[in-house]
């Protein structure tokens, strides 16, 4: 479960940082604020209104408690961080696709096969990772293309940094595994 945790902390670590760079710095709020409203837009309003309580300055656990396994782990990431900046995760480590893959595989493989909601769970979620940018942003990038069928690793994966074409090759195997069945 720590692992599933740290995992979720990395695929989220700009957006961490980001937090707690606009408490120690009011100043960066009102670019964080655009990437905030796009996202409670998109479904992530628990996990937006514990992160403005955290903006307007509360530190305490209770923030946490209306959130799910994912936000939980992101938001307690950014109350420790607060508390001890080297609990930060590291915005340049390489995330490890295996937690993130079998999930948008399957997201993926249902939408192509007609299934409406994992459509637009899938339109949901591309629209949370474009609003938080970086590695995700470029990975929902291809979101159409894989529902297409698309399975060309050269072109999915041209001109991407090595951990964002490491999560679209582990997507692109599992989406192997879940096309042969």
């Amino acid at each position: 479960m720590k692992d599933k945790i740290e995992q979720i902390r990395q695929v989220h670590a700009q957006f961490i940082h980001g937090v707690v760079g606009a408490v120690h710095n009011p100043d960066d709020r009102q670019e964080l604020e655009q990437a905030l409203a796009v996202a409670e837009e998109n479904g992530w309003t628990e996990a937006v209104r514990a992160v403005r309580l955290i903006l307007d300055g509360r530190r305490d656990t209770g923030i946490l408690a209306a959130l799910d396994a994912e936000d939980h782990a992101i938001v307690s990431g950014i109350l420790e961080g607060l508390q001890n900046p080297a609990t930060l995760p590291d915005v340049n480590a390489k995330a490890d696709g295996t937690f993130a893959a079998p999930g948008l595989a399957s997201m993926i493989t249902m939408a192509s096969r007609g299934n409406v909601q994992a459509l637009q769970a899938l339109g949901v979620m591309g629209e949370q990772m474009t609003a938080f940018g970086g590695e995700m942003a470029h990975i929902s990038g291809h979101f159409r293309q894989l529902l297409d069928g698309e399975r060309d690793e050269d072109k999915l994966t041209e001109g991407m940094s090595a951990k964002s074409r490491s999560l679209m090759l582990s997507i692109l195997e599992e989406l192997s595994k879940l096309d042969h069945h």
